[in-house]
């Protein structure tokens, strides 16, 4: 169960009748936007100190060619404007960012040369260069002193980005890895999720073999989220258009199963706000909202990109809001009426 309070949120393992609310591109407050030009986003990320602050990385052509950009962006006193505060140019393109887990105005993003960059606001070069992956990282995460990279040499990297050194390499996996991410409730765990359909927890002391899997779709697995109330769930997300929940404790069949996208879902991310509130941003140009504790179809339906939705992120600061981008070069900046 997930929920501050196990006994109190009700999650249902199959998708029941109920009464669910569509909101479609109606808000009850301004939703400032962001227009990255020539450049398609992959990744936007708020920061973790200073809740006005975000971070997106993008491509050029769709991230098949050319360079990406770092825009490090910041939401006007009055809510309804996001300001350009520097972009950083790269050789290759750029597909996720996170921010430092120790140090404000400092964030680390993916390449597609295989590098992991880390910037700094202000600064105009780089602060370092990680190389080690042999193709496209396209997934980052930095928790404390330690950063994860996940990329398409089917191999996920333990960093010290500080020393530049690559602690470990965990390569379990039979096809790239999309996403990599630390567990928020156990700093030595993370997940990882790949085109083989698998979902593998890891010890980051433990290199050579994963500490539990579980085939977790019958397509490829793009993203996976921790849960921010139970240290013992997950949520995958996959190109077959679903989302599901898994009980660390029982992996023999999922905990749920979120449908509504008609393509790949790129993203998932649970809700540090509210336990039961799962979002999630796919290549059908939606980003929606389930609400567990109401059943499995979607609590709202956001339209408002004209292209593959790619990144997305909760804004741990501000209660409710949410950033997502797309290929259609815009980010956009909201809270969802049905969480007002």
């Amino acid at each position: 169960m997930i929920g501050v309070e196990p006994h109190y949120l009700y999650i249902p393992t199959t998708c029941e009748v109920s009464e669910t609310i569509y909101y479609v591109n109606v808000y009850t407050i301004s939703m400032p936007t962001f227009l990255t030009p020539g450049r398609h986003g992959y990744s936007v990320r708020f920061s973790r100190t200073r809740p006005d602050a975000l971070a997106v990385a993008t491509s050029q052509y769709y991230g098949l060619a050319g360079g990406g950009t770092l825009f490090f962006l910041e939401i006007a006193p009055d809510g309804n404007t996001v300001l350009e505060l520097q972009k950083l140019e790269w050789s290759d393109g750029l597909f996720d960012v996170t921010w430092s887990g120790t140090s404000d105005g400092v964030a680390a993003c993916g390449s597609g040369d295989g590098t992991i960059i880390v910037w700094r606001v202000g600064c105009a070069a780089p602060l370092r260069v990680l190389r080690a992956h042999h193709s496209e990282v396209c997934s980052v995460d930095w928790l404390r002193a330690h950063l994860l990279s996940a990329s398409w040499d089917t191999t996920v990297k333990l960093w010290d980005p500080e020393s530049e050194t690559c602690l470990n390499t965990f390569a379990g996996h039979s096809q790239l890895v999309y996403t990599a991410a630390f567990s928020p409730h156990s700093p030595a765990t993370f997940a990882s999720v790949s085109g083989d359909g698998h979902l593998k927890l890891w010890s980051c002391t433990e290199p050579s073999r994963p500490a539990a899997v579980v085939k977790a779709h019958d397509a490829e697995v793009l993203s996976c989220d921790w849960s921010k109330a139970e240290s013992h769930v997950l949520a995958t997300a996959g190109s077959d258009g679903l989302v599901r929940g898994w009980d660390l404790r029982r992996l023999t069949a999922p905990m749920f199963t979120l449908k509504g996208c008609e393509c790949a879902v790129r993203r998932v991310q649970f809700s540090p706000h509210a336990p039961s509130v799962v979002a999630a941003v796919s290549y059908d140009f939606t980003t929606r909202l389930w609400d567990l504790k109401r059943g499995c179809d979607p609590l709202e339906t956001i339209r408002h990109h004209s292209e593959f939705t790619y990144g997305l992120d909760w804004n741990t600061l501000r209660p409710h809001q949410l950033a997502d981008c797309g290929w259609d070069s815009l980010v956009h900046v909201f809270t969802p009426r049905s969480l007002v």
